[in-house]
């Protein structure tokens, strides 16, 4: 499929956000997929959205990956959590990607707008009582470990879906089980989320969903986004960046929903 020049450049930089984004609070998909959706048009409105998730998707890995390094000093204190939930992850990522390829395309132009518009709740929500939240004793005990485990189950199967928002999330679950500091949450949330989205980006290469004239240049950017985002994430505040994405988010609804 033939994509413009000034199309890939706006589709790099949207990419370029997104995967500082994800590597500061979570919701870069709320960037890229409209942006691919867009781009990728000529297919078909309700196909349009199907290839526009996986290719969006298999771009924003790598800065997850990218991500992840910038952290690298802080995920040894969260390595208990992360063998704890990697599996959880991976299985939910299968389940949900996998009714993304096998459900007509129908389904999924559906349910968009209601992904986006709870994507954007669940940011406003965070945003406005995250501070309430304090820091809790590390809650070990196998009741409150398998809740953790099911609810990443959940995140998985949604994330391997569509996925915006999956950040805001798995941040909230894992402070209120005491987990670590911030900067910990997000080392392991960022991990958790290569998970989910790795074992998506072999589906939805299998199923042949990826266009790959986008997805290769976006990755490269979403690389470059996803280091200096969690460089960024442990020098500043990311409060400025969620309302950015929140409002992204609500509009993105509004326009869903009108169509």
């Amino acid at each position: 499929m033939d994509i413009s020049i000034s199309s890939l450049i706006w589709l790099c930089l949207a990419s370029l956000a997104a995967g500082a984004v994800n590597s500061l609070a979570g919701g870069g998909t709320l960037l890229t997929f409209p942006a691919l959706t867009a781009a990728l048009a000529a297919r078909g409105a309700d196909e349009a959205k199907v290839w526009a998730n996986a290719t969006s998707t298999v771009a924003l890995v790598p800065g997850a990956i990218a991500g992840a390094w910038g952290y690298r000093g802080e995920i040894t204190h969260v390595r208990h959590w992360l063998n704890i939930l990697a599996i959880p992850s991976l299985v939910g990522g299968v389940i949900g990607s996998l009714l993304l390829t096998r459900l007509p395309p129908h389904y999924f132009a559906v349910i968009v707008p209601w992904l986006l518009l709870a994507a954007a709740v669940i940011f406003l929500c965070d945003t406005i009582w995250g501070r309430a939240r304090q820091p809790r004793p590390e809650n070990k005990s196998h009741l409150a470990t398998a809740g953790l485990m099911f609810f990443q189950f959940g995140v998985g199967v949604y994330g391997g879906y569509f996925g915006a928002g999956i950040g805001i999330l798995m941040l909230s679950a894992l402070a209120t089980m005491g987990v670590g500091d911030i900067h910990q949450l997000n080392s392991l949330k960022t991990l958790l989320n290569a998970c989910i989205n790795g074992v998506s980006v072999v589906i939805f290469i299998a199923s042949e969903k990826v266009e790959w004239t986008c997805a290769l240049p976006m990755a490269l950017a979403a690389i470059v986004g996803g280091y200096l985002g969690a460089r960024l994430a442990l020098r500043v505040p990311p409060r400025v960046v969620r309302w950015i994405v929140i409002a992204i988010g609500f509009g993105l609804a509004v326009i869903y929903f009108g169509r």
